[in-house]
C-alpha cells in the first residue's frame, strides 16, 4: 500500500453526526470523497438532503436518519439504519455539538445539562452504540474543542467542561477497545474555524483572539476535515488515544 492510498476510505462506511451544518458537512463530504459511504445524522433532518445529495455527487452513497444524541435510544437506532442500510460501521465521527454562554454565576441546571447531554453524554451514548458492531480496524474520532485545553475568554463553563470531558473519554475508550477490539478511539481539538458558532460571536471577538493564533488567521473547515480523514484512515493505524489539536497554535500562545 502506497502513502497515499493509506488515507483511502474505500469500502467503508462513515457515521457522522451534526452532518447537517458547518464542520459536520465538512467532515461528511470528506470522508465521501475519501472514498466512504455516509450515513448522516441530525436532530434538523430536513437539513440533511443537501448534504446527502453532495456526497452522492462525489459518487458515494448516503442515508440520512434523525437522531437526537442525548437520546440514547436514537443512538442504537442510527447505528441499526447503518447497518441495515450498508451491512457495517467502520468509522463514528462524534461532531454533534452545541455551545452555550452564560456567565457562572448565571447559568440554570437545564442550560448546564443540556450542554453536557448532547456533547459530552452524546458521545458516549453514540460510542457505545457504535462499538458494539465495528469490527477490528475501525476508528472512531470525538471532536472536542481547543477550549478543553485553554479558555476562550467568554462564560463558556459548560462547553469547555463537556469538551475536557470528551478527552477523557476518548483516553478511556481506546484503552479499552483498542486491546480488545481493534476500534482505534482518538480525539480532535479545533481552535476557531469558519462555522455557524463563529457567525454567532460578538463584534469584535474574532479580531480581538488573533493574537493569541499563531497562524494569523481563522481556519477553513477544510483544513480541519483534512485531518479527520487522517485519523480514521489507515495513515493513522498506529495512532490511538490522542488528541490532535488543529488550532494555529493557540494552544500555545
Amino acid at each position: 500500500m502506497s502513502v497515499l492510498d493509506r488515507f483511502r476510505l474505500d469500502g467503508r462506511v462513515a457515521v457522522v453526526t451534526g452532518a447537517s451544518s458547518g464542520l459536520g458537512i465538512a467532515f461528511a463530504t470528506a470522508v465521501a470523497e475519501a472514498g466512504a459511504d455516509v450515513v448522516l445524522a441530525a436532530r434538523r433532518i430536513e437539513r440533511l438532503e443537501a448534504v446527502r445529495t453532495a456526497v452522492e455527487k462525489l459518487g458515494r452513497r448516503a442515508v440520512a436518519v434523525r437522531t437526537d444524541v442525548a437520546e440514547p435510544e436514537d443512538c442504537r437506532a442510527l447505528v441499526d439504519a447503518a447497518v441495515h442500510a450498508f451491512g457495517r460501521v467502520d468509522i463514528l465521527v462524534n461532531n454533534a455539538g452545541i455551545s452555550s454562554e452564560h456567565p457562572a454565576t448565571e447559568e440554570t441546571p437545564e442550560q448546564f445539562r443540556e450542554v453536557i447531554d448532547i456533547n459530552l453524554n452524546g458521545s458516549y451514548w453514540m460510542a457505545q452504540a457504535a462499538g458494539a458492531v465495528m469490527p477490528p480496524g475501525s476508528a472512531i474520532v470525538n471532536v472536542s474543542s481547543i477550549l478543553a485545553l485553554v479558555t476562550g475568554g467568554l462564560p463558556q463553563a459548560a462547553y469547555s467542561a463537556s469538551k475536557a470531558g470528551i478527552l477523557g473519554l476518548t483516553r478511556d475508550l481506546a484503552q479499552q477497545w483498542t486491546p480488545g477490539k481493534g476500534i482505534r478511539v482518538n480525539a480532535l481539538a479545533p481552535g476557531l474555524f469558519t462555522s455557524a458558532m463563529t457567525d454567532g460571536y460578538a463584534e469584535g471577538y474574532l479580531e480581538a483572539m488573533m493574537p493569541r493564533v499563531l497562524s494569523g488567521r481563522i481556519g477553513q473547515p477544510e483544513e480541519l476535515a483534512a485531518a479527520l480523514v487522517f485519523l480514521v484512515s489507515d495513515a493513522a493505524s498506529y495512532i490511538t488515544g490522542t488528541t490532535l489539536t488543529v488550532d494555529g497554535g493557540t494552544h500555545i500562545a
